[in-house]
């Protein structure tokens, strides 16, 4: 069968430029490789095309002479690999041996790091104070947690763990690829094992080898104060236990219930104040609450609707420090909405005067 033009293999001109040559041929020889379901007699074809015209003396000969000018040694004897390796130096331009590799199997590296049982995560609720001076909760969960028969060796007492027979103890398998590098040898974790490189010599009976025992729980947690509502806290090696491996980390999401009275602001606390009109012109003093009892404030004559109090020391606690916050309180002028002949009477007395200004400093 007469062979097709190189060009026309790669779906390129006569005038294309050396890096349009390299793209064109990464891209036939993914599409065509025998290990990613293509076709390998045309893997072969792109591989020959690209073997010439990527040289500068063999691509002049050739579009000079033809298949003629280059002779049967641009087939490289058939090898389906041939230009991938050994002298022929293969040139990956700007994609990188990692980007190649990525685009077959998802990653060029592969990656080894201590196994370690599953992250949990849960939630708790608190109330307003609980969440301003802290507390100490319990937490009931159900948990994957080391198996107490075997203490999570996997294997029955009395007997111990011998050297596993698929990977010889190294934890692994190698498994041999065919890709367009030729043949890549790939490691993977050992079933047989699960990467330990031991087996028991007699599975633990109470477990079955699988080292846990789910198992129902009572956490202690100490709830810092000041914490805020929306936060997590993370217990380390509190999560799901697993064989021969540190336990997971269990993470706690913190939920603060409203207040009737209070809200929050960072390390504020605040609140309002109702005061009726009379006291509120003449002045007076109040009781008010706060997360740390009730206590006294003077509010001054003339104090009006809106107006912030400031009681120092009387907020939120900071998490790094024994410093609190403050506690705002704003005042609200309560006008009435009922009021006697003889109020009225009074009333009408004291806004005549004013007009006249006898209240007039």
């Amino acid at each position: 069968m007469a062979k097709r033009d190189y060009y026309e293999v790669l779906g390129l001109g006569k005038s294309a430029s050396a890096d349009e040559i390299k793209k064109a041929f990464r891209k036939a020889a993914i599409e065509h490789h025998p290990d990613k379901g293509g076709d390998e007699a045309k893997f072969k074809e792109v591989n020959e095309a690209y073997e010439v015209l990527k040289d500068a003396s063999k691509r002049q000969r050739y579009d000079q002479f033809g298949h003629a000018g280059v002779g049967s040694s641009a087939a490289s004897d058939g090898n389906p690999y041939a230009g991938f390796g050994g002298s022929n130096n293969f040139d990956f331009g700007d994609m990188g041996l990692g980007d190649i590799l990525g685009s077959f199997f998802g990653g060029g590296q592969s990656q080894s790091r201590e196994a370690r049982g599953r992250d949990v995560e849960s939630s708790i609720d608190l109330s307003f104070e609980e969440a301003i001076f802290g507390v100490e909760k319990t937490l009931p969960i159900t948990l994957d947690d080391t198996c107490e028969h075997c203490k999570g060796t996997t294997a029955e007492p009395g007997y111990e763990l011998k050297t596993c027979g698929t990977c010889k103890g190294s934890g692994q398998v190698t498994r041999v690829m065919r890709t367009v590098f030729g043949n890549i040898q790939q490691a993977s974790v050992c079933d047989g094992c699960k990467g330990v490189g031991k087996v028991p010599e007699k599975i633990c009976t109470v477990c079955k080898g699988k080292g846990t025992q789910s198992k129902r729980q009572d956490i202690r947690l100490r709830v810092p104060a000041g914490i805020d509502d929306g936060a997590t806290i993370r217990l380390r090696e509190h999560g799901q236990a697993i064989a021969h491996g540190p336990k997971g980390d269990l993470y706690v999401n913190i939920r603060v219930k409203p207040h009737k009275k209070f809200t929050r602001e960072g390390d504020l606390v605040l609140s309002e104040e109702h005061v009726d009109m009379v006291d509120a012109a003449l002045g007076t003093e109040i009781k008010v609450e706060t997360v740390d009892g009730p206590i006294k404030m003077k509010i001054p004559a003339g104090t009006q609707s809106g107006t912030d109090f400031k009681l120092s020391g009387h907020g939120v606690p900071h998490l790094k420090s024994t410093a609190r916050g403050s506690h705002i309180v704003t005042i609200v002028v309560d006008t009435p909405t009922k009021i006697t002949k003889k109020q009225q009477e009074l009333l009408e007395e004291f806004k005549g005067n004013k007009k006249h200004g006898l209240f007039n400093k």
